[in-house]
């Protein structure tokens, strides 16, 4: 083993050890503790694990990546991410923290006071959480593979240990600190080499103002190369394919499970509300950094690696090249490297930028460390949301309403590890790439769960006979589009990642039609969807609305 792994492997294992030895101080005794966190984290360091669940492996591995594979195109991921994250945090989570439950399904069940919701709820979540976390060990797998020179089918195995161990043990009290420690590590990791990038190549440690000046260097090599253009909008995919994707991401962000049960574990609806605003402030610190490292990263191997003798590459084309995720052709014949003759994944450019910029085995180390924080964080809390699925809707409110507390944990416990193991044989081939499967499972949550939610909280009118008919058709709709486009038939040029656009207008459709046409709800239940609205407590008295004492006390 090489210095440059020694070091990296080092780095990792500190960390693995912090995280575990975060979980065990923090283990979970109680189901409250398990699933909520006993609703005692402060906003700040809420926001931070918020950050940390967020950034997961496809913002830290795959978005730099894909934006500097596919230009412009790639910005419908950073903006369809932001945009969707306010609408979450102004829209929806203070209204589903007042309602005081333990997760989403169990939401919809008592919302609409209907078993079938829940359990419908409470199986598109495992479907959901399921996809997302095959992403997660796919970006495990990466790096683990670089690492050791192995295989990324090996690295996703290692990764699937740690990660059941540390899950299962802590719950979300143990596995919101570790996501504040996998923030820390993961934004330094992030930042330090796109500031010693902006150094090398102009001089100055602030990369934020200095890319825009490379992007244009960019554009005129490209001019020069003849091909498409850095930055040209919709090179690499049409206007509806961009704009279904913003959609699809935009949505799905405002309907993750695993996202909107963070802000189930604070005190009241102004702390929900705070952790989301420091949650933007520190996802913005990576949001900002990506377009840089895309531009910085292009930059260098088109000055640096392009055009060179392919016999004379640098030595970090070679372990690359051994993992399968970096393809070198020699299309022209003539021995020398053109751009069209690298086939690259989106995956690698992030944990290959430190060794084509020639960091240093530090740099190379912190990177993968950080890249490891990312895909662990959020599948810590992508597995309490399986597991909270599982154990509390269906199991415990559903199958066994008088189970004990020991029981629900260990219940919960053993959907973690077998969630783990069976999503990690699902990452040893994945179906697509990092950004890929993501894209998925967030059209998977936007058509299920957006326009229930949404209008679960703003339309007291919508009733379960609705809120059912939405979820299956806004899922199977999905579903069906996303095998349909990866198998050629697409509709107006829209690809299987942006399926969800598809599926939320079906879900909303159904939504609305079949709740006008069935009787409304219970009048204690319009009463509370109002309620919800509010941050105070409110009574009804001769049908008129009596605000009482604030609810954030």
């Amino acid at each position: 083993m090489d210095q440059q792994s020694i070091v990296s492997l080092t780095l990792i294992l500190l960390t693995f050890a912090l995280y575990i030895g975060i979980s065990v101080y923090n283990r979970a005794k109680v189901t409250s503790d398990f699933y909520v966190a006993s609703r005692g984290i402060p906003p700040v360091w809420n926001g931070m694990a918020i950050g940390g669940d967020w950034m997961s492996a496809a913002s830290f591995i795959g978005m730099a990546g894909t934006v500097m594979i596919l230009g412009y195109d790639g910005l419908a991921y950073i903006m369809g991410w932001t945009g969707g994250y306010l609408l979450l945090t102004f829209l929806l989570a203070p209204q589903l923290r007042k309602y005081g439950r333990f997760t989403v399904p169990e939401f919809i069940g008592d919302r609409f006071d209907s078993n079938v919701a829940r359990l419908i709820a409470a199986i598109a979540t495992i479907i959901i959480s399921f996809t997302y976390i095959i992403g997660q060990l796919s970006g495990s797998g990466v790096v683990i593979g670089r690492l050791l020179n192995l295989p990324a089918s090996t690295g996703v195995m290692i990764g699937v240990v740690v990660i059941a161990i540390y899950a299962s043990l802590g719950g979300m009290k143990g596995v919101t600190w570790t996501q504040v420690a996998q923030y820390l590590i993961l934004i330094t990791a992030y930042i330090i080499p796109i500031i010693f990038m902006s150094l090398q190549v102009t001089g100055n440690p602030l990369p934020w103002l200095t890319y825009g000046n490379i992007v244009n260097e960019l554009g005129a090599i490209d001019r020069e190369l003849g091909i498409s253009e850095y930055f040209a909008p919709f090179t690499e995919s049409d206007r509806s394919q961009f704009l279904a994707l913003l959609f699809t991401l935009m949505v799905g962000t405002a309907a993750l499970p695993h996202v909107i049960v963070r802000f189930y574990t604070v005190t009241t609806m102004k702390a929900a509300r705070w952790s989301g605003a420091w949650a933007l402030l520190f996802i913005a610190l990576l949001y900002l950094s990506a377009p840089a490292y895309a531009a910085f990263s292009r930059f260098i191997i088109m000055t640096q690696v392009v055009g060179q003798p392919i016999d004379e590459l640098p030595a970090w084309t070679e372990p690359w090249v051994n993992t399968g995720l970096l393809e070198i052709a020699d299309a022209g014949g003539d021995g020398i490297l053109e751009w069209e003759d690298l086939v690259i994944n989106p995956d690698i450019v992030v944990m290959a930028t430190p060794e084509i910029a020639n960091l240093g085995v530090f740099v190379v180390g912190l990177i993968a460390a950080g890249a490891m924080a990312a895909a662990l964080s959020t599948a810590g809390g992508l597995l309490i949301t399986i597991s909270s699925s599982f154990a509390h809707d269906i199991y415990y409110r559903l199958l066994k309403p008088d189970a004990t507390d020991a029981k629900r944990l260990k219940a919960g416990r053993i959907a973690i590890v077998l969630a783990t193991v069976a999503a990690g044989i699902v990452a040893l081939d994945p179906p697509g790439v990092i950004t890929q499967i993501i894209a998925w499972a967030f059209g998977l949550a936007g058509g299920t769960f957006f326009p229930v939610l949404f209008l679960g909280v703003w339309w007291k009118r919508m009733n379960a006979q609705g809120a059912i008919a939405g979820m299956l058709g806004g899922l199977g709709v999905t579903l069906v589009y996303i095998f349909l486009s990866m198998n050629g038939i697409m509709l107006f040029g829209i690809q299987d990642t942006g399926a969800g656009v598809f599926g939320v207008t079906a879900n909303l459709l159904l939504v609305i039609i079949v709740s006008l046409l069935t009787p409304p709800p219970a009048q204690h239940l319009q009463d509370e969807a109002m309620d919800l609205r509010y941050p105070e407590q409110m009574t009804y008295k001769d049908g008129e609305v009596w605000m009482n004492d604030s609810a954030d006390k």
